[in-house]
């Protein structure tokens, strides 16, 4: 009962790598589910600490959702003392008006936007709440928590995004009704929708690289990072770990991590 579960998505690079580092340490599992695994992730685990690296590709949730489901009904009863997932991926596709991304190329990246924005966080998240719901009902109730990790564009429209926006509103959305289902159960999971802030990662990149006449927001971004408003991937990993960690987590079904 010392072991804690923790599954990630989205570890391969940037905030989701940062939260792997910073995730295994002893006394914790951790699954990682990414298209590409992380080599130097494996290369110095703790003494005490358990690692496994899934290449699971998550614009194809449903088979991802059964191997997790399968995974979870087969750990031993009792094995952890609190089990949370972590819907970290997300991917944009390209910056430019809905109109503009009539190509097969275009709409295949629009779709695949969705799918691992949205539709994989909840496929998941069926598979791990569903699977691990009678340990909360043993006697040694174990904690579980769900962390969907949303966007400040979720929240508010932005142009040339429409498949971000609409995979992390959903997200948040999706997470107000799992609260409500969750709350209705004598041992529910806690969950939240969470953004982050805006973090130095390769999706910034993508943002300012967008060309001006297809992103009329491009120039916001380019003065994110020259006026040094970019917080670290270590930095934000470390504060949605805290979050996580609140004895208040899941109070506020969609927060921002810059309310603490």
């Amino acid at each position: 009962m010392s072991q804690h579960l923790y599954i990630l998505t989205g570890t391969s690079r940037g905030m989701g790598l940062a939260l792997a580092q910073q995730l295994l340490q002893p006394g914790h599992t951790l699954i990682c589910m990414a298209r590409h695994t992380q080599p130097g992730l494996g290369a110095s685990i703790p003494a005490g600490a358990s690692l496994e690296q899934w290449s699971i590709d998550l614009s194809q949730p449903a088979p991802a959702a059964q191997r997790l489901h399968a995974w979870l009904s087969a750990q031993p009863a009792g094995r952890y003392a609190s089990a949370t997932l972590i819907n970290n991926a997300g991917v944009i596709p390209r910056i430019a008006p809905l109109s503009a991304c009539t190509s097969a190329e275009d709409m295949a990246a629009q779709a695949n936007a969705l799918r691992v924005g949205l539709e994989a966080p909840m496929l998941l998240t069926a598979a791990f709440l569903g699977a691990t719901e009678a340990w909360s009902a043993s006697s040694h109730s174990v904690a579980r928590k769900v962390l969907n990790i949303s966007s400040g564009l979720g929240r508010r429209a932005m142009a040339s995004q429409s498949a971000y926006c609409a995979a992390k509103a959903g997200l948040d959305h999706f997470t107000r009704c799992l609260a409500l289902d969750e709350a209705a159960k004598p041992h529910g999971a806690k969950v939240c929708s969470l953004a982050p802030g805006v973090i130095d990662t390769d999706m910034q990149v993508q943002l300012r690289s967008a060309s001006a006449a297809e992103f009329p927001d491009v120039q916001s971004f380019s003065a994110l990072q020259s006026g040094g408003m970019l917080t670290s991937p270590q930095a934000t990993a470390h504060r949605v770990l805290a979050w996580l960690a609140r004895a208040d987590f899941g109070s506020n079904p969609v927060a921002d991590v810059r309310d603490a």
